[in-house]
């Protein structure tokens, strides 16, 4: 049975996407920490990050440090946070959020409710920077 990012990868349930390769796609988290919170996930079906070949990691964490540096740029914050927790779903995802101190790496603050209009601003502003940033043929229109 396909993972629920699997589900959200192939358009059977809707997602803020921000970045789509042939390996990789990202796309907002419905429960952010922060703003532009994104979520990097393989495009295949591995449940834990310590199963993923070393290549894949490797690829899950350039994108992640490229949404990274354009949510630092984007939402105005000190640093990016990174986390792989793993737990909520079982498909391998890095979690990047703008992080400005250690009280914003407490996934108990997570919202739980966000407004799809603000989630839709943030969607567009981390497209606009990792645009700006040359990633453009990684960076979906929606």
């Amino acid at each position: 049975m396909p993972t629920l990012f699997t589900k959200i990868i192939n358009g059977e349930i809707p997602g803020r996407f921000v970045w789509k390769d042939q390996d990789v796609a990202a796309f907002l988290s419905i429960g952010p920490l922060a703003d532009g919170h994104t979520l990097v996930v393989p495009r295949q079906e591995i449940d834990k990050w310590t199963d993923a070949p070393a290549e894949l990691l490797q690829k899950l964490t350039t994108v992640a440090q490229a949404i990274g540096q354009a949510q630092v740029s984007a939402f105005g914050s000190d640093r990016a946070g990174l986390t792989v927790a793993g737990f909520e779903v079982d498909h391998l995802h890095l979690h990047v959020w703008p992080a400005n101190s250690m009280a914003d790496f407490d996934f108990s603050r997570a919202e739980s409710n966000p407004d799809p209009a603000r989630m839709d601003e943030n969607a567009d502003k981390l497209r606009q920077a990792l645009r700006a940033a040359g990633y453009g043929e990684f960076v979906p229109e929606q």
